[in-house]
């Protein structure tokens, strides 16, 4: 997937529970459950589309979701918002942000990103798209 403001392609920065919150599918009875079920439709996707994505949950992580094809991050901390600091971090620190594109429906961290250089995708839309795969 090309994106016209940029010469390169495009990489998926994922706000984790924000994606899993789209769906009031009783993600938040089994958290880790929830959050590896996304990871496994993310790996899915990003090998069919051949796309590098990142998804960021908050707090460190009790225990570990690994995957071989996504990257999977924790913010370095446990706080409100921690995910949407280390997403803003992360965009921050790359060289080419307008290559990244944020997957969020958090008003607050898509104003953040955008002002860093970064595109918005929705996250419902996203979460569609990924089930496809």
């Amino acid at each position: 997937m090309r994106c016209a403001r940029t010469v390169g392609w495009v990489r998926w920065l994922v706000d984790g529970m924000n994606v899993i919150g789209t769906r009031p599918d009783g993600w938040w009875k089994d958290r880790r459950s929830a959050m590896a079920g996304l990871v496994e439709r993310l790996e899915r996707w990003a090998s069919a589309e051949n796309l590098p994505v990142t998804v960021v949950f908050e707090g460190p992580s009790a225990s570990t979701i690994e995957s071989a094809v996504v990257d999977v991050a924790h913010a370095p901390r446990a706080h409100t918002n921690s995910a949407d600091d280390e997403i803003v971090r992360l965009v921050r620190a790359d060289p080419r942000p307008g290559e990244i594109t944020v997957v969020t429906s958090d008003g607050g961290l898509a104003a953040r990103v955008r002002d860093a250089g970064a595109l918005v995708a929705p996250a419902a839309g996203f979460r569609e798209l990924i089930d496809r795969f």
